[in-house]
């Protein structure tokens, strides 16, 4: 979405309380770049006094600046960060202070853990719930705190940073390391972080005075290589890793398990420009050594890869000889060099405390909140796949501009579909629609499409009619769910037209419309006309509901329950138009032809016709400002209502407060017969 259409609040400026205890810290020029302190792996949990212990996170370790309105989100080996994960640096741009922070990127499930191979995957907001656990603070408003010990750094982070929905704090407890320790093994976290509570940020350093423990054993391995095993329709069958010793990659042995076919296929891609024909390891390894469990091993080739790609491993030991037992890959580090990459050998707990020094079982895992549907596609990449209710589509030149006064993009477009679909898809189900493509945005040209035959994807549903023009056979297509709606929009279909009945009782609509279409009238006039429409209907115990056109006028719906033809609505619709247009004659009109309204406004009931189609309750609009056809409370029907108050900027955010307020319409429909004998008493 177009920045001028965010409306989240700004974080409000350094409170006078916080300023005071940023005294004590000396004052500092702002980093262009700090690389983060790092732990070293202990063997096993402790409780000692003097710590503090929190969760170990399994993401990607992330810096992140706010410096005079410029944000930077970057890794560990700077990378940045702030195209890939652009809800946490959107949220960081709302910040109005000047900050250095130290966190760690994650996606989490429901439950609140962690998981690794989400945050791997996450290509956009459909993918997981992001979230920035943020456990240090080194500078901030022109003070250096790197020196300050970590318990005052904590006390200016809790004030400076209340939790948030994107960005939290990683709490830190001074109890048992024990207790959390074994906590996390049970919740299946990666391990626990020990941190002495009164170490000064040795930036860039591997410290002992930050210690990790992990319920599991990983690490971090570089891929030298992949098998192919004789007679295998794998990609690959195992990947070659190593770890660099004194500048030299040494092996530690093949990955064989915790791929999916989808995996595969994306290494492969990553595979090709890296093939080399010299194997990157100090030692050739024997891919064909037979071993206790396994004495005839199938034949396998190698293919060598120059050693740039880094990936994290699970495994149950390490040998010996320095290779693992039952390695499975847990995914890719894209946060982490290959140079950086050596093996990680625990040090004795007890000897890492006498050097320097290493929870209390509290609520440390706190799942995301409600899910809400955000951003399909990322902000960057042009071209992007998505699954979508199991079917793949392919959206493409996403950039390019619709709405050039608002900046808006089809990749914004696409994205608001994908966030009311919950709430549109009822109305296009099983219906046939007709498509009006807008390829090149509102200002470019654009086109109706009716049949599909041979130009939609196969799981598609189709509908056919006869074509009287050519005499010729053919298909409308039918949306059945948000896969079809996303589908339509991304041919550049800006507003969603179907039919009113469904695929199912093709001729017998689920609503009757009275379609308010003014020519030169104020919009004052079209409300005016909408609530004696209402009022009629309300004398005679017909229930009925309003919405925007998006366009110029108002959509009034009467639910019907597809238990009457379109020759029924389209008469009942013509004698509520009667009667309306009886108490306003200055300025409606119920004639068909243009040139004999006079320039008032239409009463349109011939909406209420086989193949008949208006814009569906919340499509867009092709029109300047990006309008949505949006329902109205009645009581919103009154002066002072302008069709631009609704737009694809706001609409998501009166659809979480209102909620689907349209959904009588598809309900069970009213008594016509009484209804219509109702009316001709009035009429009488």
């Amino acid at each position: 979405m177009p920045a001028s259409a965010k409306t989240n609040k700004p974080i409000p400026a350094i409170k006078a309380g916080l300023k005071k205890k940023l005294s004590t810290a000396p004052a500092g020029t702002f980093p262009a770049f700090a690389k983060p302190m790092l732990a070293t792996l202990v063997d096993k949990p402790f409780d000692n006094p003097g710590w503090l212990f929190e969760v170990k996170w399994d993401g990607y370790r992330a810096l992140a600046s706010v410096n005079k309105g410029e944000v930077q989100l970057w890794s560990r080996n700077n990378k940045s960060f702030n195209d890939k994960f652009y809800p946490i640096y959107e949220a960081l741009q709302k910040w109005k202070i000047d900050v250095v922070l130290d966190g760690e990127i994650v996606a989490l499930d429901e439950s609140g853990i962690s998981v690794f191979e989400a945050l791997q995957g996450w290509r956009s907001e459909a993918d997981g719930e992001l979230i920035y656990y943020v456990f240090d603070i080194l500078w901030l408003d022109g003070h250096d705190l790197t020196n300050l010990p970590l318990t005052e750094r904590k006390a200016i982070l809790q004030e400076l940073l209340p939790p948030t929905d994107l960005i939290r704090i990683s709490e830190s407890f001074d109890g048992s390391g024990l207790d959390l320790f074994n906590a996390a093994k049970k919740m299946g976290l990666e391990g626990i972080i020990a941190k002495k509570s009164d170490s000064i940020y040795h930036t860039g350093d591997r410290s002992r005075d930050w210690l990790k423990i992990k319920s599991q054993k990983r690490q971090e391995v570089v891929i030298g290589g992949y098998t192919n095993n004789e007679g295998s329709g794998k990609l690959f069958s195992s990947l070659l890793v190593g770890v660099f010793e004194n500048g030299q990659l040494q092996y530690t042995g093949k990955i064989g398990t915790g791929f999916t076919v989808k995996t595969q296929t994306e290494l492969m891609k990553q595979f090709k420009p890296l093939i080399t024909n010299k194997s990157p390891f100090s030692v050739v390894p024997d891919i064909n050594k037979p071993s206790r469990f396994r004495p005839n091993p199938p034949q396998a080739t190698a293919t060598w890869l120059k050693p740039k790609l880094v990936c994290e491993v699970s495994y149950a030991e390490m040998t010996s000889d320095g290779v693992m037992r039952h390695p499975s890959f847990e995914g890719m580090r894209v946060d982490k060099g290959a140079a950086d990459v050596i093996y990680e050998k625990a040090t004795s707990a007890g000897k890492a405390l006498k050097e320097t020094a290493a929870l209390q079982e509290k609520k440390v895992i706190v799942p995301p909140g409600k899910k809400v549907r955000k951003t399909l596609l990322n902000p960057t990449d042009e071209t992007q796949v998505r699954e979508v209710g199991g079917h793949e589509i392919k959206f493409t030149n996403l950039s390019k501009i619709f709405w050039p006064k608002e900046k808006a993009t089809k990749r914004d477009l696409l994205n608001y579909y994908y966030q009311v679909a919950p709430y549109m898809v009822p109305y296009l189900k099983d219906r046939p629609q007709s498509l009006n493509r807008f390829p090149n945005g509102i200002e470019g040209k654009s086109f109706y499409q009716k049949d599909v035959t041979g130009k939609v994807p196969d799981w598609i549903e189709t509908f056919p009619y006869h074509s009287s023009a050519d005499d010729r056979d053919r298909n409308y297509l039918v949306c059945t769910s948000e896969a079809d709606l996303l589908y339509m929009a991304s041919l550049g279909s800006i507003e969603m037209n179907p039919w009113s009945s469904r695929v199912q009782s093709p001729d017998n609509p689920d609503w009757c419309i009275i379609d308010l279409d003014p020519d030169k009238n104020a919009f004052n006039q079209v409300i005016e006309c909408a609530q004696v429409t209402h009022q009629l209907l309300e004398s005679i115990g017909v229930p009925s509901y309003c919405k925007t056109s998006g366009s110029t006028g108002l959509h009034i719906y009467i639910p019907l329950g597809a238990k009457y033809d379109y020759e029924h609505s389209k008469e009942f619709g013509r004698a509520i138009a009667t009667i309306v247009h009886r108490e306003l004659p200055k300025f409606t009109s119920i004639e068909r032809l243009t040139a004999n309204r006079g320039g008032k406004m239409y009463i349109d009931f011939l909406q209420n016709r086989p193949q008949a189609t208006l814009a569906a309750p919340y499509s867009v609009r092709p029109k300047p400002g990006a309008t949505v056809s949006m329902p109205l409370h009645w009581e919103e029907v009154k002066k002072g209502l302008k069709l631009s108050d609704h737009n694809m900027f706001n609409a998501v955010d009166r659809l979480k407060n209102e909620g689907d307020i349209f959904k009588p319409v598809i309900g069970k429909g009213i008594n016509m017969q009484k209804a219509v004998k109702a009316l001709m008493s009035l009429k009488g």
